[in-house]
């Protein structure tokens, strides 16, 4: 099962926007996604992401001070401001999916004939201790 997360990883302000201080204009996003198949020694971890940044127009009406944010709340502001959540969602979840399964394969072309396993011979060293 794929797990996605949202963060907001950094926020651009400007200190002062007409009486207001501390004024988010931009903040920047990501969304990781992760799978974990297999277990013991067939365990494999596929992971997918998508990055980008959003702008912000100055607030009109409510206005939450800057220490009093929270990432939820800027998250929505990104959803409202273009940020297609479900289609950024279904863009790592696609890039998982396509490590699970590859949409395209590399096979080794047919007509060139595959060598045999090449045999290494391990040289074996034996000390002399009969010089002693």
């Amino acid at each position: 099962m794929i797990t996605l997360s949202w963060i907001i990883e950094r926020l651009l302000v400007k200190p002062t926007e007409g009486s207001l201080t501390d004024v988010v204009i931009t903040a920047d996003w990501r969304c990781n996604g992760t799978e974990t198949t297999g277990t013991g020694d067939d365990e494999k971890s596929y992971s997918g992401t998508c990055y980008g940044s959003c702008s912000f127009q100055p607030p009109s009406g409510s206005f939450t001070p800057y220490p009093d944010l929270t990432q939820e709340q800027v998250l929505g502001w990104c959803y409202a401001n273009g940020v297609d959540q479900a289609a950024i969602e279904a863009n790592v979840t696609q890039q998982i999916e396509n490590q699970v399964n590859p949409p395209v394969v590399t096979l080794p072309l047919p007509w060139v004939p595959v060598p045999p396993p090449v045999k290494v011979a391990v040289p074996v060293v034996v000390a002399d201790t009969s010089a002693a």
